[in-house]
């Protein structure tokens, strides 16, 4: 059975991850070059296409002014 990334807790993840940014008032861009990585990156978490390691989940946390739990 094949595992995939897609599922309601996932889908709810990235929706948090994108609320986050838009309440925190930055753009896509802008959180790219905070972090010092691609605007593609970016979307493509925000999409679900890619997973989050524990550390750029809290730097985003961080950036974003969250707790990570808030995100789980």
């Amino acid at each position: 059975m094949k595992k995939s990334i897609h599922t309601d807790e996932r889908a709810g993840f990235v929706k948090k991850l994108k609320k986050a940014r838009l309440e925190a008032g930055l753009t896509q861009a802008e959180v790219a070059e905070k972090l010092g990585c691609s605007q593609s990156w970016v979307s493509k978490i925000e999409l679900g296409e890619l997973r989050v390691e524990a550390i750029w989940l809290n730097r985003l946390a961080k950036l974003y002014g969250k707790k990570v739990e808030y995100f789980l």
